[in-house]
């Protein structure tokens, strides 16, 4: 397959794939709220991952212990769905080279459930690429660079760029994107992909491959590598560049806000995270354990969980500038960033834009 940075001109994609397919509508997820139920639940089957980028929270492997067996895995996800989830996320780790991960995809599926599945690639090959289709499950790639270097220093493994590579041309054989199966490509904004990463937005789009970029969350490894890490005013004229080129090439509109380009982060609204030793937690970036379902029920968890709640009636809970935002009504900024820089999933979000205008401005007036 020739590298990606030589199809940058193929032909455009008249229909790009949605970015909001990660989330759910308004109505469901108020209903959700009131009714004290999920929509979907992000789950890891091993955090065991061959990559070690320099921003992830994936321990070392002398770390991992203690993991769930299959049995719970079912169970967490049968409690999950009798809780109202219609979409189980597969984290890890590296799903695709965790030995049973298509097992657990056809339970899933022979359940009714929707499975998406974030993935560096590494166990994608034609077959396994087939049987994601066949079970028409939604894949999100990672990627984050077309530079082969560059890739694989983001990535901390010397083959990473050819791995992905690989697996996209093993996906697009077995027919993805399609309108029935969903291709994304999961982008960090670092420091040293931020100019490339138009190119990289206009790109996927082309090719109806739906495109999830993110500021890192200052968590684990990325504590310990602030050369990647982008100033929150740099980040809102990037996001408001990205705005402006899917609105005239694209016909997409979105607000923009952090930390997702495009889209909306309220996930602890309608979900929670099953970690691979059973913990249950509001989400990767707030790495506060509400409970073990190896102890206690999900359904007793999260109805015993005040931080859920408090994330729930984020209106009147959050702090500072972001309680106070013209965006408060939809936007609660990044609950994991204000978590890990502040030790308050509560406080406002500092690597936000209007935060840190909001607080230069209180610096100048003294």
């Amino acid at each position: 397959m020739p590298p990606i940075s030589d199809r940058l001109n193929s032909p455009v994609n008249r229909h790009p794939a949605p970015i909001t397919n990660f989330e759910f509508s308004k109505e469901a997820i108020a209903e959700a709220v009131r009714k004290g139920r999920l929509l979907s639940m992000e789950i890891e089957f091993s955090l065991r991952c061959n990559f070690r980028c320099p921003y992830c929270y994936v321990p070392h492997e002398d770390q991992l212990k203690d993991e769930l067996s299959l049995d719970e895995i079912r169970d967490a996800i049968l409690q999950a769905k009798a809780l109202g989830a219609v979409k189980i996320i597969v984290l890890g780790g590296e799903p695709s080279i965790y030995p049973h991960t298509l097992e657990m995809i056809r339970f899933m599926r022979g359940h009714g459930l929707i499975v998406e599945m974030f993935t560096n690639g590494s166990g994608i090959t034609a077959d396994f690429a087939r049987q994601l289709y066949e079970q028409q499950v939604r894949v999100v790639m990672k990627m984050n660079s077309f530079d082969a270097v560059l890739q694989n220093e983001l990535s901390g493994h010397p083959g990473a760029f050819r791995i992905i590579q690989s697996a996209l041309g093993h996906l697009k054989a077995a027919g993805y994107p399609s309108q029935t199966h969903f291709l994304a490509v999961s982008s960090i904004i670092c420091r040293q992909n931020i100019g490339e990463l138009p190119r990289m937005w206009q790109w996927l789009r082309e090719q109806g491959i739906a495109p999830y970029f993110e500021i890192i969350t200052p968590q684990a490894n990325a504590r310990l590598n602030e050369w990647l890490f982008v100033e929150p005013l740099e980040l809102e004229t990037f996001f408001t560049t990205i705005a402006d080129l899917d609105k005239h090439l694209f016909g997409q509109t979105w607000d923009v806000q952090p930390p997702l380009v495009g889209n909306k982060c309220m996930r602890h609204k309608f979900s929670c995270l099953v970690t691979a030793q059973g913990e249950v937690r509001p989400c990767v970036g707030v790495t506060l354990s509400l409970g073990n379902i190896r102890q206690k029920p999900l359904a007793a968890i999260l109805a015993e969980s005040q931080l859920l709640r408090d994330l729930k009636n984020h209106r009147q809970t959050i702090k500072g500038h972001c309680h106070d935002c013209e965006r408060a009504d939809e936007c609660y900024g990044c609950r994991g960033a204000a978590f890990q820089i502040t030790g308050d999933p509560l406080a406002s979000d500092p690597l936000c834009w209007h935060n840190q205008r909001l607080f230069q401005t209180q610096l100048r007036c003294g």
